[in-house]
């Protein structure tokens, strides 16, 4: 028999939030709850909603503890804990008798929550509340759903809801109506990046901040994606994590060539385009990640533009934001408007194509070819000149 113990936790569950102050990004619903615990107005069932990995379970754990939460000192509900009391640990572990978790995506029928209901009748072993922490509630079938209402409209004073979903349109108002709604946010950027940069430090290991961005762009807003990638990074990388590997990880176009690519097509230069999209291709750049690199300079370019003070230090590098200040100087609205439809356009063209090499290398022919197509306005005034000349002529 083996004798391997594999002691590893990944970075998503050892850095799980188990207290409101360690949740990022959430302070709107944390200010709520806050005051309705102190005030005594709580509610008889909450509704979480928002996309994955953004801590929708963890604050159904975080809410169940502070309903349960109890130490020597403190026997009512409350957001702020003096250390852990009393079913703290196994309530936030996910095992505590009376904080019921269930999935339901696998438990959507009628009889599944007949069941709960049967249940829920019963006063709670050890805690204050019974909880029903119920994940995906979008997937429960009508009749389920229509079984809960009057449970959740009256429902016994020792029992509380905590659904969770990623699809709120896909819950019925009936059901809405009955909760207290907390949409959670995407994790900005900056947030993302000051958590991983905290982490890594604690875990001893060295990074640079460009691949600490790139991990904070990646994860969309979700910490337990960006957590995910971040051990990937670490699994790579060991100590010291470096922007050349999370790009080559991440399948990412080098930033920078990025922007030399943009400079080619805004001169119109379609060989040195296509020559710089080629090395990029080779170096094991995703042909529509460079596409998604240009549409995000494009963008940061038309900002500038328009607002200059809005350069992101954080999202962008100072050498990014001085090369779209430069072009945004130089180049016209409708060039960079343009710019940005045709690259849409284009990312929805390669979805359904087997070879998206040669349809990127199209769309960056047709945008230096655009540069020097005229504007509209150019083209109206060219219409207007010419029926004033035929009219002198007639």
């Amino acid at each position: 028999m083996s004798k391997f113990e594999n002691n590893y936790c990944i970075l998503a569950r050892k850095y799980r939030p188990q207290s409101f102050s360690d949740l990022i990004g959430q302070d709107p619903m944390v200010k709520t709850l806050a005051n309705a615990f102190k005030s005594g107005r709580i509610a008889q069932s909450y509704m979480l909603s928002g996309t994955r990995g953004i801590g929708k379970t963890t604050t159904a754990r975080i809410i169940a503890r502070s309903l349960n939460y109890k130490t020597a000192d403190v026997d009512i509900p409350t957001v702020e804990f003096e250390g852990f009391g009393e079913h703290c640990q196994s309530i936030i572990q996910g095992n505590h008798v009376d904080v019921v978790e269930l999935d339901a995506a696998s438990h959507t029928s009628i009889d599944d929550v007949r069941e709960i209901i049967e249940q829920m009748y019963y006063k709670p072993i050890s805690a204050r509340f019974k909880v029903y922490i119920m994940d995906e509630v979008q997937m429960l079938s009508t009749a389920a759903f229509n079984g809960l209402l009057k449970t959740l409209e009256e429902p016994p004073p020792h029992v509380k809801f905590i659904f969770a979903t990623t699809e709120i349109r896909k819950v019925p108002i009936t059901v809405l109506s009955r909760c207290q709604r907390f949409d959670l946010h995407r994790i900005s950027i900056g947030n993302l990046i000051g958590l991983f940069t905290k982490i890594l430090h604690q875990e001893s290991i060295e990074s640079d901040p460009e691949s600490i961005a790139m991990i904070a762009r990646a994860s969309d807003g979700s910490v337990r994606d960006g957590l995910s990638l971040l051990d990937q990074a670490i699994a790579r990388c060991g100590d010291k994590i470096e922007a050349s590997t999370v790009r080559l990880m991440l399948a990412l176009a080098d930033r920078n060539r990025i922007m030399d690519l943009f400079g080619y097509l805004i001169k119109g230069d379609i060989v040195k385009a296509l020559q710089e999209f080629s090395l990029q291709y080779d170096s094991g750049a995703n042909p529509s990640v460079v596409l998604y690199g240009l549409a995000d300079f494009t963008h940061l370019v038309t900002r500038i533009k328009y607002v200059p003070e809005m350069a992101d230090t954080l999202l962008y590098s100072e050498a990014e934001n001085l090369r779209a200040s430069g072009y945004a100087k130089e180049v016209s609205v409708t060039v960079l408007s343009r710019f940005w439809q045709m690259i849409l356009k284009g990312l929805s063209e390669i979805e359904g194509f087997s070879r998206p090499m040669e349809a990127v290398e199209m769309i960056l022919i047709r945008l230096a070819h655009s540069v020097q197509l005229p504007s509209p306005e150019e083209i109206a005034h060219y219409i207007v000149e010419e029926k004033q000349k035929k009219k002198m002529i007639s």
